[in-house]
């Protein structure tokens, strides 16, 4: 087991990496197939006691699973495809594997640069209004924003999946296999999103 510590480290770096991203996009999936929905029947005088102590709770482990799961992804990068020579193939280009990797990567910063600096910010102020009592004057204009960006990340996270699993599943997709998994990526979540507003929430 300890005679081999590179794979052993890259064993820790993957599970890192899958751990703190299952926490992150099932924050995500909850806050656009649950919540959203929840909040459009929720009473208007049970929000102020509903939502700070519930979303608060749910966007510390958002957002911090976002940044392990970007800290975790961007180090396994460096560590397989830079330090053990993934990234060329054996003519000297980029290979299909760091392609397709680098089409993951990329959708997942973007998503996480919308976690720490568009949503969560606006979120912040929002539920601290909320909190406090004295709800934020632009409260609906940031609220919003943020969802735009979390609706965005929603349908971004389908091709960002593709992104991470084609490498190590089938490295034979060509480049145009990306526009394949940009239409099957968001067409997935384009569906779940609007059967989220159709479940029944009576017997």
């Amino acid at each position: 087991m300890f005679d081999d510590p590179s794979s052993l480290l890259a064993v820790f770096l993957r599970f890192g990496h899958i751990m703190f991203g299952i926490i992150w996009l099932g924050h995500l999936f909850f806050f656009n197939l649950v919540n959203v929905p929840f909040q459009g029947d929720l009473d208007k005088e049970l929000k102020p006691k509903v939502n700070p102590k519930l979303l608060l709770r749910a966007f510390y482990w958002f957002r911090w699973g976002a940044m392990y799961t970007f800290l975790f992804g961007w180090a396994i990068f460096f560590f397989k495809y830079i330090q053990q020579g993934l990234f060329f193939d054996d003519a000297g280009h980029m290979s299909n594997r760091a392609a397709w990797i680098l089409f993951g990567g990329l959708i997942g910063t973007i998503m996480w640069f919308n976690v720490w600096f568009v949503i969560w910010p606006r979120q912040k102020k929002i539920l601290g209004g909320l909190a406090a009592g004295t709800p934020h004057p632009d409260a609906a204009k940031m609220a919003a924003v943020a969802g735009k960006a979390s609706r965005f990340n929603t349908y971004a996270s389908g091709p960002m999946l593709f992104g991470m699993i084609v490498p190590n599943n089938y490295a034979g997709w060509s480049h145009a296999g990306m526009g394949v998994a940009l239409i099957i990526g968001v067409g997935f979540w384009y569906g779940l999103i609007k059967r989220s507003f159709k479940v029944k929430t009576t017997g």
